[in-house]
């Protein structure tokens, strides 16, 4: 947004559509891709998933530099390339990111390894935006001029993300394979959608999902604006994504211990409960950066249990959908996941937009009481709201204990012993 509005100076109302039409656009990329991943045919040594890390990671460099480097164009031709830059990215990014998130159930089916698997890939995440938050604007500073900057700086993380992608795909193994199916027609398309739908732990996960990371995308945008006009200390904005971040990978590293002892549900209901006290604290006390950094740092922590446990909780979803319907999917699961994810990065960059219009926000300028109090609701009640909210679901439609998913898996196993082998028929 940053290099939209400050280097090729489009209108930032312009620029914003960007983000809007280009995620949703992902989150149907993402449905798509999952279909076409779950229905390949030709499967190799390599394994089912893999392969995606090894041949997509050169193109997403290549389209990530591309959104960088947009030529002085008129503000229609900047626009347009904008556009297509960022939606041919986010379709290449699904073409990789889908099989990643798919490949759990491949690689291990004990519970208890899976959130440690991703508690290490939120881990992961976390650092890769620390490493983007702290890196990215020091060396754009470092040459003479911010459009020479922006492109030194993208091309080097774009380098480290390729080396990133080859080392997953060098170490990652898929170890339980599942035969290929025959190739689906449309009506075994119209089914496995079916079987989505009855999914009810995915669909409360998807729920939850669109609550969880609205909020925490929203919030992201939204403190920069709390930093400058309400503690109107713009260092503040460091402190948080040190800090903030930190308590992330703290998270990270209690959850393998607190799943050791709770279920998965129960852990992520506690993350919920912790962010919503300390954003309901912050409405009312972050007054100053030390409070601010403090409360939005414990927040971060219980955002961070959610965060980790998410994608468990999907793999777990790919044996319930087995056992229910007898149809496994996991490119179909994980990405109807991601697509509410999408959903809710789409409704972080819009609504903050909405909510400052309408409470009379003027950039640059000191800010009504209304719009001051707009920017902290925003900050603080909207994602206490959502965190509320995921509580409340979680507990009443989410039915997947750990009892409940040692059965599941179970029967899953008696009905692969038991089932008749194919008979190969000669054409």
């Amino acid at each position: 947004m940053k290099y939209y509005t400050d280097v090729l100076q489009l209108p930032s109302a312009l620029a914003g559509t960007v983000f809007l039409v280009a995620k949703i656009w992902d989150a149907f990329m993402d449905m798509g891709v999952g279909t076409w991943i779950d229905n390949r045919q030709n499967i190799g040594p390599r394994g089912k998933y893999r392969p995606f890390l090894l041949w997509a990671a050169i193109p997403l460099a290549l389209l990530l530099i591309a959104n960088f480097s947009i030529p002085n164009f008129s503000v229609t031709g900047k626009i347009l390339w904008a556009y297509l830059a960022y939606m041919v990215f986010g379709t290449c990014y699904s073409i990789s990111n889908v099989p990643f998130g798919s490949m759990i159930p491949t690689m291990t089916r004990n519970s208890q390894e899976r959130a440690e698997l991703a508690s290490f890939r939120q881990a992961g995440s976390n650092l890769g935006l620390m490493l983007a938050t702290i890196g990215f604007m020091p060396i754009v500073n470092l040459l003479p001029t911010d459009k020479s900057g922006y492109l030194v700086a993208v091309v080097g993380f774009a380098v480290i993300g390729v080396l990133c992608q080859w080392g997953a795909y060098a170490n990652i193994r898929e170890v339980y394979t599942q035969p290929a199916k025959p190739k689906a027609t449309k009506a075994d398309i119209q089914k496995s959608f079916r079987a989505l739908l009855k999914n009810r732990p995915l669909v409360t996960l998807c729920l939850v999902n669109l609550f969880t990371f609205s909020a925490f995308n929203l919030k992201l945008t939204v403190q920069v604006y709390y930093c400058q006009y309400i503690l109107k200390d713009t260092t503040a904005e460091s402190w948080l994504g040190v800090f903030s971040i930190g308590m992330v990978f703290v998270a990270v590293a209690l959850v393998p211990l607190l799943t050791k002892i709770f279920d998965k549900k129960t852990v992520y209901v506690l993350g919920c409960l912790i962010w919503a006290v300390a954003d309901i604290l912050g409405f009312f006390f972050a007054n100053s950066t030390v409070m601010l950094v403090i409360l939005t740092s414990i927040a971060y922590l219980g955002d961070g249990f959610t965060s980790a446990l998410n994608w468990a909780l999907v793999s777990d979803c790919v044996e319930y959908g087995e056992w229910q319907s007898g149809i496994r999917s996991e490119g179909m699961v994980y990405s109807a996941f991601t697509y509410f994810r999408k959903l809710s990065q789409a409704i972080a960059g819009f609504v903050p937009g909405l909510v400052l219009t309408w409470v009379g926000y003027v950039p640059n300028q000191t800010q009504t009481a209304t719009a001051l109090l707009g920017i902290r609701g925003l900050m603080f009640f909207y994602s206490a709201g959502m965190a509320i909210l995921t509580i409340v679901v979680m507990h009443y439609l989410y039915p997947l204990t750990e009892a409940r998913y040692r059965q599941v898996l179970t029967d899953l196993i008696h009905r692969r012993q038991t089932a008749p082998t194919p008979v190969p028929v000669n054409h």
